[in-house]
């Protein structure tokens, strides 16, 4: 006998369905700012990453380091960092001594678009009325999901 009610198979029941519904409409409204940077959201996460990086380096800056940093496969980087290096953003370098190693820093573009994103991000949230104390709450509970997810893989 299935310990399933007919509403925990509902859509609505659905964490996954509501997180993903969250997402997609948090991607929405981040694409009039991200139009002006000329960035698609993606580049945006690797770009959030390596001015992060700028302030606090990981021992080795690479592809790597950065698919896990962001949970993405060098499949997926790759295009994203060419497109990067494309826009005179980001610099894509071998190691010397291992050259399956490709070591990443922001090119002076790439550090001068950060002083652009604060103040989009600020009138982001602004216009969004989020209630700022919630958003925390929520990082923090979400925090916690994905390290209790990560745990059982």
């Amino acid at each position: 006998m299935n310990d399933f009610s007919a509403d925990s198979l509902a859509l609505d029941s659905q964490l996954c369905f509501k997180l993903y519904a969250a997402s997609r409409a948090v991607i929405r409204g981040y694409k009039p700012m991200l139009d002006q940077l000329g960035l698609t959201y993606p580049q945006y996460l690797v770009m959030l990453v390596l001015w992060e990086w700028q302030q606090r380096a990981p021992e080795q800056p690479t592809v790597k380091a950065l698919g896990e940093r962001l949970s993405l496969d060098s499949g997926t980087l790759t295009p994203l960092l060419k497109r990067l290096e494309q826009l005179q953003l980001v610099q894509r370098q071998r190691s010397a001594r291992d050259e399956r190693e490709v070591h990443l820093s922001l090119a002076p573009a790439g550090l001068a678009l950060r002083e652009q994103v604060g103040p989009l991000k600020a009138r982001l949230l602004c216009d969004s009325g989020a209630d700022l104390r919630h958003l925390s709450e929520l990082r923090t509970g979400l925090d916690q999901l994905l390290g209790q997810i990560k745990a059982l893989s």
